[in-house]
């Protein structure tokens, strides 16, 4: 098995909230550590042009996964207009097979965005497809299957309030602070929130967060996931395996 991991979401800061504990705890394991969004965050403004956003949100996604000791990526999507289409699932796909990672994060499902939604789908398919010799994509496929852990959406519910629960939880007590640096690293998504939700809890809406995950577990703090289980892919928590006690199976 390869000792990497690569985390695939719509947005820069979207790996920060979700799953940078997590990751912080597995590159102190010893894994490498990639983190890749589909779009650059053009649309997360309301001062800049597009142009403007997109480099200054993907140095601020380089200089928090720098970190970690981990690599950024961007495959230079869209926000709002990230599509499951041929386009989409090639360019995913052959990211994946040129970073050959064992274990895949992404985001949930079921989430307040589409743009997060069709990531997760995005992210299955391109798992699925990493050993499809006659995909029509120049990398090389791999076998077996990554590992695809799902983490927790928005506020822990879908688009109608139904709650969603984890069925892995992941002590990041000791990794909060590194957590909250690689937040802090997306300054200009704070000014955003700030004008566009008429809210400056950027970091403390996410501490809130990961403490009330935190107490399932009677811990501090701690990152929920769902593995995904489907036909074809693993079936063993190689989480569990690797992080030992920090992770708890609800």
């Amino acid at each position: 098995m390869d000792k990497i991991v690569l985390g695939i979401f719509s947005h820069p800061d979207d790996a920060e909230m979700v799953c940078a504990g997590t990751l912080s705890l597995l590159s102190k394991a010893g894994w490498g550590i990639h983190i890749t969004t589909l779009a650059p965050g053009d649309k997360g403004t309301a001062e800049y042009n597009r142009e403007d956003i997109s480099r200054i949100r993907k140095g601020e996604a380089a200089r928090a996964a720098f970190l970690i000791g981990a690599s950024y990526h961007c495959l230079e999507m869209e926000d709002v207009y990230i599509l499951y289409d041929r386009e989409s699932i090639n360019k995913t796909t052959a990211l994946i097979r040129k970073i050959h990672p064992s274990i895949v994060f992404t985001a949930s499902p079921n989430d307040y965005m589409i743009d997060h939604e069709i990531t997760s789908k995005l992210v299955q398919t391109a798992c699925f497809s990493t050993g499809i010799k006659n995909l029509e994509i120049s990398e090389r496929p791999y076998e077996p299957v990554p590992y695809l852990y799902y983490c927790d959406p928005m506020e822990a519910k879908d688009i109608l309030g139904t709650p969603v629960n984890p069925s892995i939880y992941v002590d990041i007590s000791d990794e909060m602070l590194t957590k909250e640096r690689m937040l802090a690293c997306h300054e200009s998504q704070r000014k955003w929130l700030l004008m566009h939700h008429k809210i400056d809890e950027y970091i403390l809406a996410m501490k809130r967060f990961a403490e009330k995950r935190g107490k399932v577990i009677n811990k501090k703090y701690a990152e929920g996931f769902r593995q995904h289980l489907g036909h074809g892919f693993p079936q063993d928590n190689v989480l569990k395996e690797i992080l030992g006690d920090f992770v708890v199976i609800a």
